[in-house]
Formats: structure tokens, sequence, C-alpha cells
């Protein structure tokens, strides 16, 4: 049973407009757009309206339709190159074949057209090179049969009778006279439920929505609402969103901010030196090798300036250097300057920790105790497959202070991983050259219940300080890998579809909380 009183009240004003002029036998859009006086947009959108509320039916029809084409439009106003020839000759009786462009006005394939279509209608003839006038006047003034078509456009194809099909033959032969498009007709009708409805009142005096203005005035006061449906399914609106992987880089970098952290930047590109010898990497690792490493060819970084900084480097590499109380045996080998200047695509964002730590060491003003994290894009020359990339996102941190200790780097390290949403971590011995003690540190997968392994930690070796500030001084540092905790949370099991631009998935994508 419907309740016909609160489908009136759902009613908005542009459907009470249209519903009283829809008819149990149908009506056509033009015909509803003018009896209601709306637009034919508007009708459109109420019709759409009363049918979601089964109160009319809707039928489309789509119709191949005649309309005249631009040089069609230009003919109704100037006439067809025959009926302007024609004119002539009644007025002239005959013009030569070479005078018909200038005595009509016409170029030479409207000439062309006009003694042709006339000759074909027999109301000329050619003699000795001339256009001579063989119809009566009576036939001559009488309109031809494409004048009458063009002049009753628009047609329905479908509708055409045997003549003016042959007068559409005649003209389709000719450029842009007339044009065929699909023409999409509309129409209504009531339904049982509409007919009651439409034969009621539906006068109303209810408030369509609730403005301040109104609400001042407390004029909504002994005043119905219109009734809202808010169950039915609307389209989805996509807004404006930033990229899901910079909603989680985002709140990573906030977490850090709010800790403390100050930003470290930099260039993707640096050298070997600040990558790899800064940061106690062997001259001989396998890292440096092109299979791990993507060098710029034919570019070459130079060294710092500072002589003292560059000779500390090259005997921590070489040996015997007094580290923190004792002699460093370095890597046992040569130290070569000129490997340190190839230029590549840094490897890890640690590169920026050495560089920082080399602008507090110049810093007159001491700034220590103090921490620095980074998150940016690092490269390996890896295989790309599901799990693997050549590229990915990393974050960095230090800690610079003379009192700190490895308690408070794993702190450092759960409270981030706690915040972006890991609850179960381990941390265990691991293994960096420029670390030592050095840990890793795993997250527990809750799908595939098992550890999954994020990054490394440690304190930097004295291989790494003292060169940089003379002295060892504890420094905290660890790097984190990201893309696993983005894909992990967006659900994405591919890592080639973190950097891809479907528009369809970006759309679907949750945001990050």
């Amino acid at each position: 049973m419907v309740d016909e009183q609160k489908i009136i009240e759902s009613l908005s004003p542009i459907e009470r407009a249209v519903l009283p002029h829809v008819s149990s036998e149908g009506v056509d859009l033009d015909g509803l757009s003018v009896k209601s006086g709306g637009d034919k947009t508007t009708v459109l959108r109420a019709l759409e309206y009363l049918k979601k509320k089964k109160l009319v039916e809707v039928s489309e029809s789509v119709d191949k339709v005649v309309i005249a084409g631009v040089n069609g439009i230009y003919y109704l106003k100037k006439g067809l190159p025959e009926r302007r020839l024609l004119l002539e000759l009644l007025k002239k009786k005959f013009i030569s074949i070479g005078g018909v462009k200038s005595s009509c006005g016409l170029n030479e394939n409207e000439a062309k057209i006009a003694i042709g279509a006339l000759k074909k209608k027999a109301v000329i003839d050619i003699r000795q090179g001339r256009v001579v006038l063989s119809a009566r006047k009576e036939e001559v003034t009488k309109k031809m049969l494409e004048e009458q078509f063009l002049e009753s456009l628009p047609r329905v194809l479908d509708k055409l009778q045997p003549q003016e099909k042959l007068a559409l033959q005649n003209l389709k032969s000719r450029k842009n006279i007339i044009e065929i498009k699909d023409e999409k007709s509309v129409s209504a009708k009531l339904t049982a439920d509409g007919l009651k409805i439409a034969k009621m009142n539906l006068d109303s005096d209810m408030i369509e929505a609730l403005t301040p203005k109104i609400i001042k005035s407390n004029s909504w006061k002994g005043k119905k609402f219109r009734r809202y449906d808010v169950l039915s399914p609307v389209p989805k609106i996509y807004g404006g969103k930033r990229h899901f992987v910079n909603q989680a880089t985002d709140y990573a970098k906030s977490i850090w901010l709010e800790m403390g952290f100050k930003e470290m930047t930099g260039d993707l590109t640096t050298t070997g030196f600040w990558n790899f010898d800064a940061l106690f990497t062997a001259q001989d690792h396998p890292v440096r090798e092109e299979h791990d490493t993507f060098y710029l060819k034919d570019f070459k970084g130079e060294l710092p300036e500072d002589k003292k900084f560059i000779q500390g480097i090259k005997n921590a590499h070489e040996g015997g250097s007094e580290m923190f109380g004792g002699v460093s045996k370095g890597w046992q080998s040569n130290w070569n300057e000129e490997d340190p200047k190839k230029v590549l695509l840094r490897t890890h964002t640690t590169c920026l920790s050495a560089r920082t730590l080399k602008k507090i060491a110049e810093d007159v003003k001491n700034n220590i105790p103090s921490k620095y994290f980074a998150l940016g894009k690092v490269f390996r020359n890896e295989t790309v497959d599901w799990s693997h990339g050549f590229e990915f996102l990393q974050t960095e941190g230090i800690v610079i202070d003379e009192n700190a200790t490895f308690r408070q780097l794993l702190g450092y390290l759960v409270e981030f991983y706690k915040k972006m949403g890991y609850e179960k971590i381990r941390i265990r011995p691991g293994y960096f050259p420029y670390t030592e003690p050095s840990l890793e540190i795993d997250v527990f997968h809750p799908e595939r219940k098992c550890w999954v392994e994020l990054g490394g930690a440690g304190l930097f070796r004295p291989e790494l300080t003292v060169p940089i500030f003379g002295k060892h001084i504890p420094v905290l540092a660890w790097g984190q890998g990201v893309d696993r905790i983005i894909m992990e949370y967006f659900g994405i099991k591919d890592l080639r579809d973190m950097f891809g631009n479907d528009i369809n998935k970006l759309r679907g994508m949750k945001f990050w909380v």
C-alpha cells in the first residue's frame, strides 16, 4: 500500500511543477517543457526523480533526423544555385556558360551544379555555348522539390514521403547541404500511483532547506520540512586528494616531527664519497659494483675541500688510526681518491646523515645534542618484480648526543612503528659496516602470519664519527624501508602498483588514517 501523503511530502518543487502535466497516455519532453514552464534539463531531472518514486514511466527512443548543414543554412537564405540561375534567366532569357558565375554570384563548382541540376529537370538548354531557358515562367517560379524539402527541415528520416526521399538523395550528393544525426526523444506517462497523486492537491508550504534566515526569524515553527530519501543510492563523487603514497609519507614525517626531529633533505644524486666512503664502506665492497648501484656515465664529482677530513677518511679505511681508546684495523687496503668521485643515484638516505653530521661539526654553535630524519627515494640495481623495484622509499634518522644510549635507539624505533600501526615488533642483532652494535627490526604480518624485516639500525662506528668530529661522539642511526608498510596498509600485492597511475584504482584507494 502506497502512503500517498508521504510521497506528496517528498516531492521537490520541480516534481510538483511537472507531475500534473504528465498524462496516462504519454507526453513528450517538448510538450512537458512548454506546459510546466521549465527548461528541458530541469524537466528531465524531475522525470528521473518521479521515476524513482514509481509515479511515471519514462521511455527513450533514438531517431535519425535530417537537418540543414552549413551550406544548407546558407542556401536557405540566399537560394540554391539552380534557383539563382533561374532568376537570372527570367531576366535575360540566356547567359553564356562562362558568364554564369559572375551573373549569378556563384563559384565554379556551384555554377556547374546549377547547370547540371536544371538540365536534368529539362528547364534549360545548352545552345552555342549559351544557357537558354526552355520552360514556361509558371514552371520556373514554382518551388522545386529540393527547395521545399530544405525548407521543411528538420525531419525524421523514417517518416519521409517517397518524393522527399528523392529530394534527400539529390541533396546528399552535394557537399554540406544536409546532415543526418541521431536525436534522442523522451516521453513520459503516469503509472497507476502517479495517476492518483497527480489528481491530488500538490500545493505545499513545506520548507526545502534550513537557512540562517529561517533559523533567526523562527519562521520554521509550525511548518513541515520536505521529506528527503537518504537511503537511495547516489552517484559516487571523487574529490581531489593526495596520492596515497604521499598520504603515508606525510604521516610518517609527522611522527618524526612530533618527536622533535628536524628534516634532512638532499639531491637524489651524490658522490661515492658521501654514499660509501664517509660511511666506512670498503672500496672493494660488492655493493659498490655496477650490478648493485646506478652510476651516472661521464660525470665526476669533487671531494670535500677539508683536507684533514679527507685524510681522516683515508686513515679510517686503511687502518692504524687511534679510535675511541684503541687502534682501528680499518679495511687493510689502500684508499683510492678517484673512486669516491664517481656520481651515482643514492642507494640509501644515510648519505644525508653523513653530510648533516659534517655540517654540525663545522658549526661553531655546536648544535649537539640534535635529532634529524629524512624520508625519500633511494635506488638499487634490482630486477623488477612484484616484491622488488629499482627505486623505493626509505626513512632515515640520526640522534647526535654525548649521552646517547642503545636503549634510546630502541625506544625511538618502537615508538615510530607503533604510531605506524604495528603492535608486534621484534628486534634482533644485525651487522652493517658502519654501525656497532647493530640491529634489525621486524614487524609481524597479521595476514601472512610471519615476521617481515623493515630495516636496520645501530650506533655509528668511531671510524665514521672520528674523521668528522675529531673525536668519537655517539650517534644513533637507522634506515628503514617504507614501501612494505604502505603496501600492507593499502592491500597492495604488487610493488609496481604503488607508483602506477590507474585512475580507477586511485579513486578507490582508501585514505591513510
